[in-house]
């Protein structure tokens, strides 16, 4: 067999098994695509509905007006949402999607691969507090405009990645972790870190120099399934001025008993990621 009638029937064949999966599409009618992305994530605990949900040209669904909920509240919304399979690398036999997420005034992207289960995710201009899962899990309201960049791998023995997430001119008020108030603030610059691997996420650093305060939380989680009820493992650090404290002298004579030493305390956070809770 010469390399031209090779080529050719090669690509007859991935051209053949794209107009396949285009009209295996385009014959399951919109309310069944819909109805399998609710079992998923009752699977894990969610909830989910839009206003509408139906497919994306090529190959791909798409929803608008979006919100994923749990039995505590709202988690996430977003205006419109979108995957679909790329169509390029399925000419190579490769099988990947992407993904696209209006949130408010800002945009997540996402991509992941089948065959290695690399994915990457990139956010920019989300404003925190387009983002309701901040105020269901801690009842605080949040500002900030927030930035974040990843790679993971989510299959084989080297599963894990890294991610960096910064936050401008966050302001944070009204934060209860089972029932006690932590103190308000502003931080101008906010900084995480967080890396993953044997079935552990590390929250290696996250920074917050506020206006009379520096707060440092760090610690760790299991990959747990669902991911909503893994066990915490985190330590909050706080080392507020002598001014600050005195601003708000009823929150840490609440905290008073995780104080280590003068200005500083040490907070251990427990409970679960949907319901956090001081140790």
């Amino acid at each position: 067999m010469n390399l031209r009638r090779f080529v050719l029937i090669a690509v007859s064949v991935i051209g053949a098994i794209f107009v396949f999966l285009l009209l295996t599409l385009c014959f399951i009618p919109d309310r069944e695509l819909q109805s399998f992305a609710m079992r998923l994530l009752r699977q894990e605990g969610y909830s989910f509905r839009c206003a509408e949900f139906g497919k994306a040209f090529p190959l791909g669904v798409k929803a608008t007006d979006l919100q994923i909920t749990n039995d505590r509240g709202p988690l996430l919304t977003a205006r419109e949402c979108v995957i679909r399979l790329r169509v390029l690398p399925l000419l190579a036999g490769k099988v990947s999607f992407t993904g696209q997420a209006a949130i408010g005034g800002g945009h997540l992207l996402a991509n992941y691969s089948l065959r290695t289960g690399e994915a990457g995710v990139e956010a920019r201009g989300i404003h925190l507090e387009d983002l309701p899962f901040i105020h269901t899990i801690t009842g605080a309201t949040v500002k900030g405009v927030a930035r974040v960049h990843g790679r993971l791998k989510l299959k084989g023995k080297n599963s894990g990645g890294d991610m960096q997430l910064e936050v401008k001119g966050a302001n944070v008020a009204g934060v209860k972790i089972g029932g006690i108030p932590l103190p308000d603030a502003e931080y101008p610059t906010a900084q995480a870190s967080l890396r993953g691997g044997g079935g552990i996420i590390s929250l290696t650093s996250f920074t917050l120099e506020g206006a009379g305060i520096y707060a440092r939380l760090k610690g760790d989680m299991p990959l747990s399934q669902p991911l909503q009820n893994a066990p915490l493992n985190l330590t909050l650090e706080m080392m507020p001025k002598p001014e600050f404290l005195e601003s708000q002298k009823f929150v840490f004579l609440l905290l008073a008993k995780y104080m280590t030493s003068p200005g500083h305390y040490q907070i251990p956070i427990r409970g679960t990621l949907s319901r956090p809770a001081l140790s």
